[in-house]
């Protein structure tokens, strides 16, 4: 079947590819140039959460180094918020930024922010869902032509696409709670918020550009089981 080797369904996501192409290396060439802009502060980033953690009333959560660059998260199983070397030595406007935003995520953990709650209880259907649900409705769509098996894929990867809308509120929220705190706290001056603006916008532009790929994704399998009804 011509399928195998072109899917014009394709097509439907492409752009939303290009978009996460270009999210990909615009975060990556902002974060290496303000790696390059030392703050005025000179503290690193591991002692920036540290303190944040700490004048926030954030008991129990530690900050650990990991290893990989840009792999900085926080984990709300162990109440722990990974830096990556270049953010947890570093003392650059990248490092403070994205410090102070995984701290933004223990936060909202400690607070019970209702996205991020949210977000966790999708999780394991998310993870199944991207899985399984593509391959499920393609093979549904090419091997049996079955369009209880094309829905039965598509339902399971919405709970993926769910996933990635949900995360976008909890992302812009962590970086809007970084900023504040990095001000309030007198961490950066009024000449070095605009470079660290710039650090977490760049990295939620790749959040968006993965909730546009996901969606693309859902509308091509829905296009999918309507080439079925057409047949």
């Amino acid at each position: 079947m011509p399928f195998f080797f072109f899917d014009p369904t394709m097509i439907i996501v492409l752009p939303a590819i290009l978009i996460a192409i270009y999210a990909q290396f615009k975060v990556k060439s902002t974060f290496n140039k303000y790696l390059n802009v030392r703050a005025k502060t000179n503290k690193t980033g591991g002692e920036v959460a540290r303190e944040i953690l700490q004048r926030e009333g954030i008991h129990g959560v530690s900050v650990q180094q990991t290893r990989g660059k840009l792999s900085d998260h926080y984990d709300p199983r162990s109440k722990t918020v990974r830096l990556s070397p270049d953010v947890y030595s570093g003392s650059s406007l990248a490092s403070l930024g994205v410090a102070a935003h995984e701290v933004g995520h223990a936060i909202q953990h400690a607070v019970n922010y209702a996205p991020l709650n949210i977000r966790h209880s999708l999780f394991p259907a998310a993870n199944f869902g991207s899985r399984v649900g593509p391959m499920l409705a393609v093979f549904g769509f090419i091997f049996f032509r079955s369009e209880f098996i094309v829905t039965l894929g598509i339902i399971f990867f919405a709970a993926a696409v769910l996933f990635q809308i949900v995360t976008l509120p909890v992302e812009f929220n962590a970086s809007s709670r970084a900023m504040k705190l990095l001000q309030r706290n007198q961490y950066l001056g009024r000449n070095e918020v605009r470079g660290t603006k710039k650090v977490l916008n760049a990295a939620a532009l790749t959040y968006v550009a993965a909730t546009l790929v996901s969606i693309g994704h859902l509308i091509r399998l829905v296009v999918m089981r309507g080439m079925l009804n057409n047949d």
